[in-house]
């Protein structure tokens, strides 16, 4: 299992040593069994699941007690693996008291770091965090949880300004004491820069090659959704597809009964 001394080792070795990050977004244990058999090196249970998994619209809908249900599936089914949980909606925006009891939460569910959106009005909380035995992975360009404030789900840190600021806020998480960061849907350029300024590592999504690790929603990577084609995203496997040819074949299968055979049928 990786750990976090180990995310700042990965970084910091050279030449063919290096090895790069590899993380996926996970929510239940049947998926986690499977990739805790991969090499992949960490999960993250992302407030993702409440658009992925629950149909909202965005990850706002998403609450303490739904990411804690999901990591600690996600636990039962991946051991092996470096589990994140995700820092919901509002959840660490309240007092001091309510944060660290929403950490609690997730690390008692099963998980071993927690991450948060945004730096702005949580350098303490993560100073705080840190001091408490809670390690802390920061979020910063595309949060999805500004995503009413953003003006939707839009590349950041196109201008000179909003990259400066970025960068800004991804040192000040390094000095909070994260001991990662991610970074979504930024131009390439400015996450090769703000990964070249901080010795923790990063980790993108829509951020570029030169990043210090990737991240992809599970779902995203196994093609489940069709319509879902943000730029940065590959898919590895043609998922819907799959699955809805093995489904019309069942169906056929019952409708013209030739399941179940007496193989499959107790006596």
């Amino acid at each position: 299992m990786l750990t976090v001394p180990e995310f700042t080792a990965r970084k910091n070795k050279q030449g063919a040593e290096k090895l790069k990050i590899s993380m996926l977004t996970c929510y239940d244990s049947s998926f986690a069994k499977i990739v805790n058999e991969s090499s992949i090196d960490c999960i993250l249970v992302g407030d993702s699941s409440a658009m992925v998994m629950h149909g909202h619209s965005s990850t706002v809908h998403a609450t303490t007690k739904m990411i804690a249900t999901h990591v600690s599936a996600v636990a039962r089914g991946a051991p092996d693996k470096f589990i994140i949980g995700d820092l919901p909606f509002l959840s660490i925006r309240k007092d001091l008291k309510s944060s660290v009891e929403a950490c609690k939460k997730l690390i008692q569910a099963g998980a071993h770091a927690v991450k948060m959106e945004g730096i702005q009005g949580n350098a303490e909380l993560v100073h705080h965090l840190v001091h408490s035995g809670v390690p802390v992975m920061g979020h910063l360009g595309l949060t999805p949880q500004f995503v009413h404030q953003l003006g939707g789900m839009k590349v950041q840190g196109k201008s000179i300004e909003a990259a400066e600021q970025i960068l800004r806020d991804a040192r000040a998480f390094e000095q909070a004491g994260a001991f990662a960061l991610v970074l979504e849907c930024v131009p390439s350029d400015v996450a090769r820069k703000i990964t070249a300024a901080l010795t923790i590592p990063t980790i993108g999504i829509g951020a570029g090659p030169d990043t210090d690790g990737q991240v992809l929603v599970l779902h995203d990577l196994l093609g489940f959704d069709p319509t879902f084609k943000p730029k940065f995203l590959r898919r590895y496997l043609n998922g819907h597809e799959l699955m809805l040819s093995a489904f019309e074949r069942f169906h056929t299968d019952v409708q013209s009964g030739t399941f179940p055979t007496p193989e499959e049928s107790y006596t």
